[in-house]
């Protein structure tokens, strides 16, 4: 049975019940899905002091899981829209690795050019960023942010998806796009309630970042876990996953 690892770099373990419940059952009886969730910084990522150090969580979670017993994961999946550490731990990691902004972009810019709605004002310019970064800012249309954050939306469910409904309703509009991305992990399963009122494909990001991540074909030059880096300070795991340091004889 494939096993795909799902790391959730925020500390909320009903976000990380979201994940697990939906990338699950998007992967299928065949693939064992297992979510982990961050041992420290923010409960929702939603500015770029929580991202930046999402992406340490996210190193150090994996780390870890990796020693957990078990069988070892086929891939990797960053369950935040937004993929904090996405480079870093692609560099690191023996399997493929992937997060759900990743994913998504990929899966709408499939369509042709796409809009993405989510929770937070401040992930505008993140998310633009990210797009920028990964190569999809020709296809990426506008982003749409309304101003409860994801943790938000996901607590009120009902009144959640009334208000994204609207919102890729706008964003398909304004845009005159061909797709739009509902994106966050805490809006799992969300873009299903909303696809009636919208006219165009409405993309959620758990799916395709499921789907994604099984879907990558192994790495090409298969190689143990690890970094060539002499770490300082982090936490056993990972510290154990760095090269060894050097003593300077004087």
């Amino acid at each position: 049975m494939r096993q795909l690892l799902v790391i959730n770099p925020n500390t909320s373990a009903h976000v990380s019940a979201l994940l697990q419940a939906h990338a699950q059952a998007a992967a299928g009886a065949e693939v064992q899905v297992r979510t982990v969730t961050a041992d420290f910084g923010a409960p929702y990522i939603a500015c770029e002091a929580s991202y930046a150090v999402a992406a340490h969580a996210l190193l150090d979670r994996w780390a870890k899981a990796l020693r957990d017993p078990g069988p070892a994961p086929d891939a990797v999946l960053i369950g935040c829209f937004g993929d904090p550490g996405l480079l870093a731990l692609r560099q690191g990691s023996a399997v493929p690795v992937t997060g759900l902004a990743e994913a998504s972009f990929i899966e709408g810019a499939r369509y042709g050019r796409f809009a993405v709605v989510t929770g937070g004002e401040r992930w505008k310019p993140m998310l633009e960023r990210l797009a920028y970064a990964l190569g999809q800012s020709a296809t990426l249309a506008g982003i749409h942010t309304v101003a409860p954050s994801g943790a938000e939306l996901a607590s009120q469910p009902e009144a959640a998806i009334a208000l994204l409904a609207q919102a890729c309703q706008d964003a398909a509009k304004q845009w005159k796009v061909d797709a739009v991305v509902l994106g966050g992990a805490g809006l799992a399963g969300m873009a299903a309630a909303v696809q009636a009122k919208v006219g165009v494909p409405v993309i959620d990001s758990v799916i395709a970042g499921t789907r994604h991540a099984l879907a990558l074909p192994p790495v090409r030059t298969p190689t143990a876990n690890g970094f060539d880096i002499a770490w300082d300070g982090v936490g056993e795991a990972l510290a154990a996953l760095g090269a060894r340091k050097q003593v300077l004889q004087v």
